[in-house]
């Protein structure tokens, strides 16, 4: 099986005294960082040290903006217009980027964080408002989003580039939905499981829902969380079953 795919990991995440999630094991193992842009969790001196670890170890960067909304890390729906996010991305995305500038790269990505990503996947005006903002920032920027999403639909409309992405440490329900973490089963943290499925999405573009029916899913990047607190196993499981199954694992701003 001759592919290349990308990883991605979200990341730059712990804030003041806060530590959390594993960036400097992480980073080196993943091809695209979703760096945190301060709003959803991360704060200058988190975010910063992000991004040097990332051009340290040439893995592309991605803004990873979320609700304004640190106490819920960014998984709260809120409410929110859709020229406020627009806004609220624009600030995000230039506060990463110009911390990513002081360390010699750049953004090259978009990808929402928790509840806005699950929220604009399906409302077309939020997505309209997500799409508008990478159009302004910068149109070259690429738009991470769920195959088939209102957002994929919104970054055509407005002219932007767009690539899927699949989870490998979430569960999905039948209609290609991820199952809520408020619901039990959907992070998979098994360092076995996990890896397994990745290969059978990359191979055969197949995943087994929750209900344990088969769906197919299309992608161009997998997407470990962070905050999994088995990240740093699961990243290294991913990729050694990747490389075995003949998988090159590589950006996909790169391809």
């Amino acid at each position: 099986m001759a592919k290349t795919i990308d990883l991605n990991a979200d990341l730059g995440e712990g804030f003041g005294v806060y530590s959390y999630g594993a960036d400097a094991e992480l980073i080196p193992l993943v091809s695209s960082a979703n760096i945190a842009c301060g709003r959803h969790g991360g704060d200058p001196s988190v975010i910063r040290r992000a991004a040097a670890l990332a051009a340290k170890n040439g893995t592309v960067i991605g803004a990873h903006p979320g609700y304004p909304d640190l106490a819920g890390f960014g998984r709260r729906q809120m409410v929110l217009s859709p020229s406020e996010i627009t806004d609220e991305l624009l600030y995000q995305i230039g506060a990463l980027d110009g911390l990513c500038r002081a360390e010699g790269v750049r953004v090259r990505y978009v990808k929402p964080h928790g509840a806005l990503y699950n929220a604009a996947a399906k409302d077309e005006k939020l997505a309209l408002a997500v799409a508008e903002a990478v159009r302004l920032y910068d149109p070259k920027l690429v738009l991470l989003c769920p195959e088939g999403s209102a957002m994929a639909a919104s970054a055509e409309k407005l002219g932007l580039a767009a690539a899927r992405e699949f989870f490998a440490d979430r569960a999905y329900r039948e209609d290609g939905s991820l199952v809520p973490r408020s619901e039990n089963g959907a992070v998979i943290t098994d360092e076995s499981e996990v890896p397994a499925r990745v290969v059978k999405a990359v191979s055969e573009g197949r995943v087994i829902a929750s209900t344990g029916r088969e769906i197919n899913v299309r992608f161009d990047s997998i997407c470990l969380h962070g905050d999994n607190p088995r990240a740093v196993g699961l990243a290294k499981a991913i990729r050694a079953a990747l490389t075995t199954s003949g998988v090159t694992i590589r950006a996909f701003c790169d391809k």
